[in-house]
């Protein structure tokens, strides 16, 4: 008797279209200089995100990196929210 194996395949799934991940975006150098000068902050003033979040892996990231989040709120419509890219 011939034993068969089951083989597993893996599904690819596209974190950025899952409906409870918002919208990630890396600002430009200019973008970040001017978000930073607009709220009078400097990097480490604002929140972090750790390098190995998904979405930060997604969007090739690297620590320095401010990221804009963009998400859906019922009181507010939406919600923008920036997280500096920060440690190992």
């Amino acid at each position: 008797m011939v034993k068969k194996e089951k083989t597993v395949e893996k599904e690819v799934v596209d974190i950025t279209e899952h409906v409870l991940v918002p919208k990630h975006e890396v600002l430009s150098p200019e973008e970040a200089e001017e978000l930073l000068r607009r709220y009078g902050v400097s990097r480490d003033k604002l929140p972090y995100i750790h390098p190995s979040d998904p979405m930060v892996k997604r969007l090739k990231a690297k620590t320095g990196d401010i990221i804009k989040i963009t998400r859906r709120s019922e009181t507010a419509g939406e919600a923008v929210y920036y997280r500096v890219v920060w440690g190992e």
